[in-house]
């Protein structure tokens, strides 16, 4: 049974619902296009039901969301669903999130060296595996979003999976059976068992597991709660990432100074403990706006939609590309097609029909692992371009990655006496949370207005940006290189007991936490606008994935990095006690590194803004003609 809607109805629908459409079209699954939207029947029977009733005037935002819906299923009403309340609740998780994660990951390298016993180099290995796995296991989450969950199931599932690795990791540090016992003596110390660290890798990996899903949904479910179509809601969109980044570095400060703070002073189950109630409670909270939520439709995963492609592409190797590319496949609708390019055109064999690409012979019947569309290459060809930058700064995370363990290693051994309190050798990270902060508000008030005065445009490129922070990383490394022959030097006149602090200032640490905080916080952002703005419109939660791997990649390669030196040096550069390496070498050798990174780098970013230049020259011609 089929139902027919008089064509001036379909047309007030579509002018008044998204003020734009010119056209309608009668798509195959019984649905009518809007161009460039698509609008279930559904839907435009919702719309003038409301019509009908004087709920909606012509030319008025419309009470209802059309691609979002509420708890029940039905269209979202824009007054009762959606907006900043709902939001504050997701921002709310984001803060518990960070608070364990930090709070874990900057001060676990003292608990493994100093209580169980393991070396420097084995240390540092864990924390930036535990770390790199957590990012990575994003993809995994985003793919259970994507394709059966949805981001609010997958945000409470995975955040209950963190709730539970820290009560595990509490208890794991509480109870004596589970830990080494102490050394009275540097002959007399025996490393922690494989049972005393099964348990502590299970608990960290389920706290992975957990981080990963839940960080893979949060910033898109946030998002979700405001209609990108009007105008107010798209502006509140905005402040939103404005402060789901702020929200970010205040439960990282409050991770490195109040929550090390405690594990120092009061006892490490306490500050786990802590971690798991407070993110029980935001899961309560968030449960709470259940109602007030708006839940976008799924649209299937983009790593299937990529995995199409470049299967149908290999199956296809062998045939020949038509001489024009107006012979390749396409149905999507003219607003949303992507314009060819010559780039990559191996990949443009996936939409070359053949014989049995469609099923039963019916034309609208594809099957899309024989035969995509034009426009389905052009996003894979789009996501693929993306990856020579992607590689240029997984290396900056490495860098990130030494903060967080032989930084925090460093500390621990230099006099952090302040007015007879002692700084937690893991709290030295706050220069880090601070320099990101300063950076921040350096840029928008007073980088931002002097580049628009000069160059027109509202600050630096997101190319520009990613660059900066590879820059300083650079200078971070070489300041962490000097600053250490300075500390070596004193190790090496004064011979102390292990628990006694060298008698040198941690703050000469400073500078090495001041630039790779200053350069991520131009990094974090230029590659965020980055992968969302060079990604296609579909593929927003996969290039979000993209750029979350470069963290992971980063730490795992700190771990390769360690382990490839320990095993060539030794104990000469990374010596199970710190004072007796040569930590100023492995910091020279990242230096070196990060500065052949930042060439290539330029060569990659100078190939990317060609291309761009060279596509929006091919728009504007194809608008002309």
């Amino acid at each position: 049974m089929s139902t027919v809607l008089p064509l001036n109805k379909l047309l007030l629908f579509c002018m008044t619902e998204y003020s734009i459409a010119s056209s309608v079209t009668n798509t195959s699954d019984g649905s009518f296009a809007c161009e460039p939207y698509v609008a279930s029947l559904f839907e435009i029977q919702t719309f003038f039901k409301d019509l009908e009733k004087g709920e909606i005037m012509e030319g008025k935002v419309s009470p209802t969301i059309s691609d979002a819906v509420d708890y029940k299923g039905f269209p979202a009403d824009r007054a009762k669903t959606g907006g900043w309340v709902p939001a504050a609740l997701i921002l709310g998780i984001e803060i518990c999130e960070r608070l364990s994660t930090m709070g874990i990951a900057v001060n676990l390298v003292t608990y493994l060296g100093g209580t169980m016993h393991l070396s420097s180099s084995a240390s540092a290995n864990v924390v930036t595996d535990f770390m790199g796995t957590s990012f990575l296991l994003c993809l995994l989450g985003g793919f259970l979003a994507d394709s059966f969950l949805g981001r609010f199931k997958t945000i409470v599932i995975f955040a209950f999976i963190q709730t539970l690795g820290t009560a595990a990791l509490a208890l794991s540090t509480k109870l004596p059976q589970l830990r080494p016992l102490p050394c009275h003596s540097s002959e007399n110390c025996n490393q922690a068992n494989g049972l005393q660290m099964g348990i502590l890798y299970l608990a960290l990996y389920i706290i992975a597991i957990g981080t990963g899903g839940l960080k893979s949904s949060v910033s898109g479910f946030g998002t979700d709660q405001f209609d990108e179509k009007n105008e107010e809601e798209k502006t509140q969109m905005a402040y939103f990432f404005n402060r789901f980044f702020f929200f970010i570095s205040l439960g990282t400060l409050m991770a490195v100074t109040v929550l090390v703070y405690i594990q120092d002073e009061v006892g490490r189950s306490w500050a786990y403990g802590i971690c798991s109630v407070s993110m029980f409670t935001a899961i309560l909270i968030l449960l709470y706006g259940t109602k007030r939520y708006r839940y976008k439709k799924s649209q299937g995963s983009p790593i299937v939609q990529i995995l199409q492609v470049i299967v149908v592409a290999v199956k296809k190797r062998k045939m020949d590309l038509p001489y024009d590319s107006g012979l390749l496949y396409e149905n999507c609708p003219e607003g949303s097609r992507i314009h060819h390019t010559n780039q990559f055109r191996c990949l443009d064999k996936a939409a070359i029909v053949a014989e049995g690409d469609f099923e039963n012979n019916n034309s609208n019947s594809r099957n899309p692992w024989k035969l995509c569309t034009l426009t389905r290459v052009e996003e894979v060809k789009m996501m693929t371009r993306l990856l020579p930058v992607w590689a240029t700064t997984i290396l900056f995370w490495t860098t990130y990655a030494q903060m967080i363990t032989f930084s925090v290693e460093q500390a621990a051994t230099m006099h952090r006496t302040v007015s007879g309190f002692q700084i937690p050798a893991g709290s030295l990270t706050v220069f880090f949370v601070v320099a990101i902060l300063l950076s921040c508000a350096l840029y928008d008030c007073l980088i931002i207005p002097l580049w628009k005065k000069w160059k027109g445009t509202p600050g630096f490129t997101a190319l520009q940006r990613i660059g900066l922070g590879l820059a300083l990383s650079t200078l971070g490394m070489a300041a962490a290189a000097i600053f250490e022959v300075k500390r070596l030097s004193v190790a090496k006149r004064h011979t102390v007991a292990t628990t006694e602090p060298l008698p040198i200032s941690v703050f000469i640490l400073i500078p090495q936490f001041f630039f790779v905080g200053a350069g991520e916080a131009f990094i974090y952002t230029g590659q965020l606008d980055f992968f969302i703005t060079r990604s296609p419109k579909g593929m927003k939660t996969m290039s979000t994935g993209l750029f979350l791997t470069t963290l992971s990649l980063g730490f795992f390669t700190s771990s390769l990095l360690v382990s490839v030196v320990k095993k060539v040096t030794g104990n000469g550069w990374l010596a199970d006690d710190i004072n007796n390496g040569r930590l100023d070498l492995f910091y020279g050798l990242l230096t070196v590194m990060c500065a052949l990174n930042f060439v290539v780098y330029l060569v990659c970013a100078s190939w990317c803004k060609k291309v761009k230049d060279g596509q929006s020259l091919a728009k504007i011609e194809m608008e002309k003609c």
